[in-house]
């Protein structure tokens, strides 16, 4: 019987305990955050890759379709610098797969190629003088099946060149001042401290926008050095950050994650050996607690989008913004 006691104490207190912690109020992550949306509202579209299934990603084409035509929120991409030191968008640290950099062959040669990594052309290796030679539109198929823009000849006119960040920003710094971004940057080491040097240098010439930009990273030497010396720009969190945070989510002991970030940037569910699902209410409501965004990546299926919209998720990436608009419509009719 005393033992009973003793266990029955010892889970009274632990309840206790818990319950306490979540009665307090957590220290805020950041303290305006404007990647949140109103409760009710419908989530913020996030063109993933500027939308990279509706145009060319990550091409200037797709930012402007993606902003003017299918009035996204936020633009999400990857950054990298190039050998001259520009930080241009692309997701991967190569050109071949989507530029006719290797000359006029099919997208089956190319993708046998690029297997040999010794073959591929890097964005470190090359400046953006060379960059720019290259049609980036040049293996993307619209619905049919057509590759509308290989043999392109105005790639800079269609805006079909490499983008760099000065592009983006200049386009839409005066016509959308409120336009948000999701940047990862993919650079590691001196070359990702440079990348972030070099992107706090762009923001400085479009000062409206520091507030404006989301900067996530896989680098845990790259977050400690945006933490330490970018303090005022938002972060995204990592994979351990975000980690972190989910765990100590479901354990109600959130008061004791030590976290900084402003974005908490998940896919649907983590396969951890068991599939761990993430698209839950408590995990936005205890971010929310903490003023942090939730955004879930990628979202192509429209019943997934429609799920998230329940629950109150803050924003949607995806690379299909016109099927997420139509989403929407069926709300706001």
């Amino acid at each position: 019987m005393k033992a009973i006691r003793i266990i029955s104490t010892i889970l009274l207190c632990l309840a206790l305990f818990i319950t306490v912690v979540n009665v307090i109020p957590p220290k805020k992550n950041i303290e305006s955050n404007p990647f949140i949306v109103e409760n009710g509202a419908l989530p913020m579209i996030a063109a993933h890759r500027g939308g990279g299934d509706n145009n060319p990603e990550n091409t200037m084409l797709a930012f402007r379709e993606a902003v003017n035509t299918y009035r996204v929120d936020i633009i999400e991409s990857d950054l990298y610098l190039t050998k001259d030191g520009y930080l241009v968008y692309n997701h991967d640290g190569y050109i071949d797969r989507t530029s006719n950099v290797n000359g006029d062959i099919s997208y089956e040669e190319m993708k046998e190629l690029i297997k040999d990594k010794e073959k591929r052309h890097y964005i470190e290796d090359m400046t953006l003088d060379e960059l720019r030679r290259y049609n980036f539109g040049y293996y993307f198929e619209n619905e049919d099946g057509e590759r509308i823009y290989k043999d392109e000849s105005d790639i800079e006119s269609r805006g079909l060149q490499i983008a760099t960040v000065e592009m983006l920003f200049e386009e839409f710094y005066e016509s959308n001042p409120d336009l948000l971004f999701i940047v990862e940057i993919k650079n590691g080491g001196e070359r990702g401290y440079e990348a972030a040097r070099k992107l706090a240098s762009v923001l400085e010439e479009y000062p409206e926008y520091k507030d404006n930009i989301v900067i996530g990273t896989f680098h845990p030497e790259i977050e400690e050095h945006l933490e330490s010396e970018y303090p005022n720009l938002m972060r995204g969190a990592s994979t351990s950050g975000a980690a972190g945070f989910i765990l100590t989510q479901f354990a109600g002991l959130n008061i004791f994650d030590n976290s900084s970030f402003a974005c908490l940037q998940i896919p649907l569910s983590y396969d951890l050996g068991i599939e761990i699902n993430l698209e839950q209410k408590t995990i936005i409501n205890r971010a929310h607690r903490r003023n942090i965004a939730v955004q879930y990546w990628t979202i192509n299926d429209p019943d997934d989008m429609r799920y998230l919209i329940s629950i109150g998720a803050d924003g949607i990436m995806t690379d299909y913004p016109h099927l997420l608009k139509e989403v929407y419509n069926e709300y706001t009719k």
